[in-house]
């Protein structure tokens, strides 16, 4: 029976009802701030939720609005597919994600369209090149608290390029991230060795767009002048990320791909999931 289920309960760390990207940011929010949310549990993709479901979701969300004191609470809307993050696929922009989903209406239809976005060509082709069923996929959905952040990094507990296990490289811009996990923006990058978490490389490009919320959704705004060249994470935020990373490294067992993001003063965890690029 598919239920809703909400980050920080023991019942949400189960990969095989509410998939490993949920799961994993159920584990965590017990020791890092992970903006609250709820899993709806596997369903076979493209089901219509039925009524009991629907209103358990609408329920979640009104709480949510109690939680914020905000009546249109603005979430984000993943999937968290039964297979997903683990160590040989990602699955990393092959499902559909909508952000800045306000309403419970708007909340709902988001949940529909995410769950049959798992049975897309390119999401089906995926799974056949990897080694994974593509005959009616399980598929769950995380809806999430969407923050508004100054900056949004990129973070792996050991360089995905050099496969040094002993550096951490942190990408990082202006805004939401999906103008770095997209692609459209070149952002900054810091290199850190371990176990001192001492910056040993620094590059600071220009950044000229950055993804921020919108009517609908998101959408990308020029970045202002006196921002464009200036580094996105100051010292102490570089710092942060390098031991959030160590951190949850020690904590999952495994080198960690991870989002997060500044917002409010404080540091977010996004997503956590392994590196798949490392030998």
């Amino acid at each position: 029976m598919q239920e809703v289920l909400w980050l920080g309960d023991e019942a949400c760390t189960r990969t095989d009802q509410v998939g490993a990207k949920a799961a994993h940011l159920s584990r965590l929010a017990n020791i890092h701030l992970v903006p609250p949310g709820f899993a709806v549990t596997a369903m076979e993709s493209g089901s219509v939720l039925d009524a009991a479901l629907e209103g358990a979701i609408r329920t979640a969300y009104r709480d949510l609005v109690l939680r914020t004191r905000n009546p249109l609470v603005p979430v984000a809307v993943r999937s968290s597919a039964i297979d997903e993050d683990g160590a040989g696929a990602s699955f990393a922009g092959q499902h559909d994600t909508f952000l800045n989903v306000r309403g419970e209406d708007a909340v709902i239809d988001a949940i529909e369209r995410c769950s049959r976005s798992a049975s897309a060509d390119v999401a089906l082709e995926y799974r056949r090149q990897h080694g994974l069923s593509s005959e009616r996929p399980l598929i769950a959905v995380l809806v999430q608290l969407l923050i508004d952040p100054v900056a949004s990094a990129v973070v792996f507990s050991a360089n995905p390029i050099t496969g040094q296990r002993d550096e951490i490289l942190i990408t990082s811009a202006w805004g939401l991230g999906e103008s770095v996990v997209g692609g459209t923006v070149t952002p900054d990058l810091f290199v850190l060795k371990r176990p001192g978490l001492g910056v040993v490389d620094r590059q600071i490009y220009a950044k000229d767009v950055m993804t921020v919320m919108a009517e609908g959704g998101t959408t990308e705004v020029e970045v202002p002048p006196h921002l464009r060249s200036a580094p996105s994470l100051i010292g102490s935020q570089v710092d942060a990320m390098g031991r959030l990373a160590v951190k949850l490294e020690d904590a999952m067992g495994w080198p960690v791909d991870i989002e997060c993001a500044f917002a409010y003063d404080e540091l977010y965890l996004l997503q956590c999931r392994p590196i798949t690029t490392l030998s």
